[in-house]
């Protein structure tokens, strides 16, 4: 299964589309398109599939995304209102020639990182939510100044960490929708058992064949990603619910509560009692901050 390929709306007098989208807009299956995008989530949380990259999202989180990156931010639990800042626009908005300006240079180089997801920290995300915040209701020249605002915040204080490590060259091939029928199989089936045999079916190929063509197109295992995703899942049911971690690992998929802790460990580099009393440490301390 393709993702699918999202045309977006543009209206006549606008070069860009800054909308906030709201359940049920804000829900949207494994996509790409060719426009490059921001996302500021304003109200809600879920599990962030960007390239092959698995992890959560939250309030006030911002990404920037390159073009035809393939995504989706699915919402956790199913009846959670989410609710986000988008912002799409293509490379040439503002004509075929304005990037080829030497002052563009920073920009130009922003874009080529962009194709592996960003992900904004410090003080250039307090920064770039503001002049967001302002793009939805900006109107004429002031949204073309408030765009560029924001992509020179990225490119001069590179207060961002990269996310996927997947080439987006590697989904483009003639292969590429194979591998996105197994990312969306795998994002659908998590919480199940998922045998091998299963999954290398499903991607009419044979074990030894699958596990081989899905590390090359992904840079890491197939059991490695599963894991991604289920971990992912745990985090968020540590942090927004009081079940018990013996719970959570059955529902995130894994089938003992040694192999939870073990995989949790390797990918959050912490055992999930730590992560959730610093989660719970940190929102304390933001609550104390900002009054």
């Amino acid at each position: 299964m393709k993702p699918l390929i999202e045309k977006l709306p543009l209206d006549e007098n606008k070069s860009f589309v800054a909308n906030i989208h709201t359940t049920p807009n804000f829900e949207v299956s494994w996509h790409q398109h060719i426009e490059y995008e921001f996302i500021l989530i304003i109200k809600g949380g879920g599990h962030s599939y960007i390239g092959n990259y698995v992890g959560e999202f939250m309030e006030e989180d911002i990404y920037f995304l390159g073009s035809n990156l393939p995504h989706t931010f699915q919402k956790e639990p199913a009846d959670l209102i989410t609710s986000a800042i988008v912002v799409h626009f293509k490379e040439d908005f503002w004509g075929d020639t304005f990037l080829k300006l030497p002052e563009c240079s920073q920009i130009v180089e922003l874009f080529k990182i962009s194709s592996q997801g960003l992900y904004i920290e410090g003080a250039t995300k307090v920064e770039l939510a503001k002049r967001l915040r302002k793009l939805v209701d900006a109107t004429g020249f002031a949204r073309i100044l408030l765009l560029g605002e924001c992509l020179q915040l990225l490119s001069r204080k590179q207060d961002y960490k990269t996310l996927s490590t997947q080439d987006v060259k590697d989904l483009n091939s003639k292969n590429k929708d194979r591998i996105d029928k197994i990312f969306q199989f795998s994002i659908d089936n998590f919480q199940e058992t998922i045998k091998l045999e299963e999954v290398a079916r499903n991607a009419q190929m044979s074990i030894p064949a699958f596990c081989s063509y899905f590390k090359k197109c992904t840079k890491k295992t197939y059991i490695d990603f599963l894991n991604e995703i289920r971990i992912g899942y745990a985090c968020k049911q540590l942090l927004d619910s009081q079940k018990s971690i013996e719970t959570i690992c059955y529902e995130s998929g894994f089938n003992t509560i040694a192999n939870f802790n073990k995989q949790f460990l390797k990918v959050k580099k912490m055992p999930p009692t730590k992560y959730k009393k610093q989660f719970s440490e940190r929102m304390i301390a933001e609550a104390i901050e900002n009054g």
